[in-house]
């Protein structure tokens, strides 16, 4: 058996990528090195943080059904994608593939809000408020309702990301997403955990963590949870 053959059955999880080159640091879903286990990536060609984030993604559901199933293909028992917008495509390509399909960290939210006591809710914290609509929730199954705060009145991160540029600034990213986090916080004091929506936060899920008290559920934390079903764990 060759090297590529023991990748190909260890990796569990496929990655549908959009198609980027702002750099992808540790604990950054595209970064592999964050995973404690193997994943295969496909980049999904034409699909831009704007298209997607900015604009409709149902309109790429094609592209990103023909990607997910080379990674079906290769091996790979379950597949996520970079982006939570992708929530509107999530019964189409989990149909078409025929496999687990986790295309958003918004799902996390109804399960999340089960662990919270009567009267604390959940806040999510998104890329973009201004076009995370109601629509995007339900597709989750998240309350429409549920609070939502975005990053764009920051002075980074959101433009940094959206705008696709090749560098990025570690700090001014992490006191954009603190920011952010105690608005939600201060804003409705009821909250009593936070997700993360852009796969793009999870660096920085400790601070908000530190900065709130609060827990936070990220990305990370939903597909190290999809992998651990996918490929148990022998003991």
């Amino acid at each position: 058996m060759t090297q590529d053959n023991v990748v190909k059955t260890a990796a569990s999880v496929g990655i549908l990528m959009l198609e980027t080159r702002f750099p992808r640091i540790l604990g950054d879903i595209g970064n592999p090195q964050t995973w404690p286990f193997p994943v295969h990536y496909r980049m999904v060609r034409g699909a831009t943080v704007d298209k997607v984030v900015c604009d409709d993604p149902r309109s790429l559901t094609k592209a990103f059904i023909k990607a997910g199933r080379e990674l079906v293909q290769m091996g790979c028992a379950g597949i996520t994608t970079s982006c939570g917008f992708l929530s509107l495509i999530q019964d189409e390509v989990k149909e078409a593939l025929g496999v687990p399909v986790a295309t958003s960290s918004l799902m996390q939210v109804p399960m999340v809000q089960r662990l919270l006591p009567k009267g604390r809710r959940v806040g999510i914290l998104t890329i973009s408020a201004n076009t995370l609509t109601p629509v995007h929730l339900v597709a989750a199954g998240v309350h429409p309702q549920t609070p939502v705060v975005g990053t764009e009145s920051g002075r980074y991160f959101s433009q940094a990301i959206l705008s696709d540029t090749p560098d990025l600034d570690i700090a001014a990213c992490r006191l954009d997403l603190i920011g952010a986090a105690q608005t939600l916080i201060h804003s409705c004091p009821d909250v009593g955990a936070i997700v993360l929506e852009c796969t793009n936060m999870a660096p920085y899920a400790h601070d908000i963590h530190i900065a709130t008290g609060l827990p936070v559920y990220s990305i990370y934390n939903f597909v190290s949870w999809f992998q651990s079903g996918l490929s148990p764990r022998i003991f």
